[in-house]
């Protein structure tokens, strides 16, 4: 799975003032009509519980110049500490949202289903942020790569 490059992505649920979130790799798109995204999450991970509870999630695609940040909110930092950086807001599902995000997809959470070792989260998109012009940042091969920007034709 190592080989496998994805985007890397901060996931968020609950509120600014009761936030919660992680890094994720395993997250994709499922359709565009409705606009609908999956994100995997290990059953076993400490923040599970908050996502089950929640109806909402954000998740916020990273630039380039992010990867400590994802190294932050994949670490041992507790909530707190991971939520000072960054500059986080909301959108329609109150979810914490990065303004610094390349894009943000705003969620709500039509259904989890359980597979193996992980919880397939399935979210329809309420509302999305673009960020300003930036290259991405993709993990491949147990590393971080950057990808420059390009602009659409």
């Amino acid at each position: 799975m190592a080989r496998m490059g994805a985007a890397v992505t901060i996931v968020t649920t609950g509120t600014l003032d009761n936030a919660t979130g992680f890094t994720a790799s395993a997250v994709c798109s499922v359709t565009d009509t409705p606009p609908t995204l999956l994100v995997c999450l290990n059953r076993s991970a400490r923040v599970r519980p908050a996502f089950t509870v929640n109806a909402a999630m954000c998740v916020n695609v990273l630039s380039g110049t992010q990867g400590p940040l994802s190294e932050r909110f994949a670490g041992a930092f507790d909530m707190i500490e991971r939520f000072q950086e960054g500059h986080w807001t909301t959108l329609e599902t109150g979810a914490p949202v990065l303004e610094e995000a390349t894009v943000s997809l705003d969620c709500r959470i039509s259904q989890i289903v359980e597979v193996g070792t992980h919880s397939v989260i399935f979210g329809a998109v309420d509302a999305l942020r673009l960020g300003g012009p930036t290259g991405g940042l993709v993990y491949f091969n147990r590393a971080y790569h950057h990808l420059p920007h390009i602009e659409a034709k």
